[in-house]
């Protein structure tokens, strides 16, 4: 059931590919996949800006700006860790080996608390025309992660208009058997 005045997906809120960002989310150590799709993808809309964003669960934000971009602080009001700079370093110079040498344009955004709205409030920032994840990695601790939070992609699909791109990380082979078979 949709709430009275939440704006629904209608052909009237289609982001033309052609001269808009795509939105990526990003995670430390993530495969580059992710970003090779999401460089892919600009490069067959005549080089549109990929605009990269980690979301850090552990901050919140205190205010948005404009860009995209929000001033945040850790959930300790009194903890002064700083680690959050250092991992900022570690993805954009990933990003500079893996997303430079196919010339395609991009930012980076550091943002923080729930991901999936996260993503969207930096999508509507960029007037981006596609929001591009990974999906999640294999395993039991990540399967219950998923089961617990959901996925990213379909909390993204399910609370905000513009596309979503799911980059496959694993795949299951149809043959073996699952759990519940």
């Amino acid at each position: 059931m949709t709430r009275p005045g939440v704006p629904q997906p209608h052909p009237s809120r289609i982001t033309e590919f052609a001269g808009h960002p795509g939105v990526v989310g990003i995670v430390p150590g993530q495969p580059e996949l992710v970003a090779l799709t999401a460089a892919a993808w600009a490069r067959g809309q005549s080089g549109a800006t990929l605009v990269f964003a980690y979301v850090d669960p552990s901050r919140y934000v205190v205010s948005e700006h404009a860009d995209g971009s929000v001033t945040h602080v850790e959930l300790d009001p009194d903890g002064l860790d700083e680690s959050w700079r250092e991992r900022q370093r570690h993805i954009e110079a990933f990003l500079h080996t893996v997303v430079d040498p196919l010339g395609v344009p991009w930012q980076f955004r550091y943002l923080a608390g729930r991901p999936d709205r996260a993503l969207t409030h930096l999508a509507r920032a960029v007037d981006a025309a596609v929001i591009v994840v990974g999906t999640r990695a294999p395993g039991m601790r990540e399967g219950l992660r998923q089961f617990i939070d959901g996925s990213l992609a379909v909390h993204l699909s399910h609370h905000q208009h513009r596309p979503v791109l799911v980059v496959p990380l694993s795949v299951v082979d149809w043959r073996e058997k699952i759990g519940w078979d």
